[in-house]
């Protein structure tokens, strides 16, 4: 079986969720990112499982004035050169051929990971020369791989982000962030070109500049129990403190967290339950 992604054996598994990374691929060509192929995928796709916009935005972008650029998906694709936008198409493992390469992927990730994998997801994004995608966290393990142009990929360390800004997004925040300045220094800067990508851990605030061309990239999600862990414990962290409490960190403790893990879950349990007997 061919193997699609190149990583260091050596480093894979200290570095994996925890730190940024650049990785090596053998996607450049792969027929499934030729622009016509992409066309006809936004054509099947659900109409909410694509987001676009214009691409001249700011990297602090409040997510309730993101900036239409009046095209359909399918145009938006074809005019991509000029439109100025960019465009994501999402859970495109919803296509039995984007699914198969998607697995294919994980299998080269699965044993160097070391643990178990849950809810792997691709999304391919589509850009115009120049556009930017605004500083947000994802809150799943990401492999972005670029196929097409070249772009900066600035991924932040979690201390940038307060426990709040964690707590709201695991309760249904938008993923966009406010950017300062002052982050700046604790950024890594990854200059991706066809053939490189970047892995992102969990929750690492990032933001992308596209270089002067078209660019395309396909970005590999997958979940961990570390994933669960963190967003559950987040989650009762928000409880504590509206009831007034000051609850230490998530990451601090694995050991706390998985307790907070537990006791989270319990308490949804139970208030399913309840629910279920009304």
């Amino acid at each position: 079986m061919r193997n699609y992604l190149d990583l260091d054996r050596s480093l894979f598994p200290s570095r994996f969720g925890r730190q940024p990374f650049l990785v090596h691929h053998q996607l450049i060509r792969h027929p499934l990112f030729a622009l016509p192929r992409l066309v006809e995928l936004a054509k099947r796709l659900p109409a909410k499982d694509i987001e676009y916009s214009a691409g001249d935005v700011p990297v602090s972008l409040d997510p309730a004035k993101t900036p239409r650029n009046g095209l359909s998906p399918e145009e938006t694709i074809r005019r991509i050169q000029e439109c100025r936008s960019w465009l994501a198409l999402r859970n495109v493992e919803q296509d039995a051929e984007y699914r198969a390469l998607l697995g294919a992927c994980i299998d080269d990730v699965r044993p160097l990971a070391k643990q178990a994998i849950y809810e792997p997801e691709a999304f391919i994004f589509v850009s115009s020369p120049g556009a930017v995608a605004p500083y947000h966290m994802d809150p799943e393990e990401n492999f972005l791989l670029q196929l097409r142009g070249r772009k900066q990929v600035h991924v932040f360390d979690r201390s940038v982000l307060c426990e709040e800004e964690l707590e709201r997004f695991y309760n249904g925040a938008h993923c966009n962030l406010v950017y300062r300045e002052a982050y700046a220094p604790k950024a890594q800067t990854f200059e991706l070109r066809p053939g490189f990508g970047v892995h992102i851990p969990l929750t690492a605030p990032h933001w992308v500049q596209n270089g002067p061309e078209v660019s395309i990239s396909f970005s590999i999600t997958l979940r961990t129990r570390n994933c669960y862990r963190r967003a559950h414990a987040h989650r009762l962290n928000a409880r504590l403190r509206r009831w007034g409490l000051q609850p230490s960190p998530v990451g601090q403790s694995l050991l706390r967290d998985g307790l907070k893990q537990l006791f989270y879950q319990a308490q949804k349990a139970c208030s399913g339950r309840r629910a279920a007997a009304s």
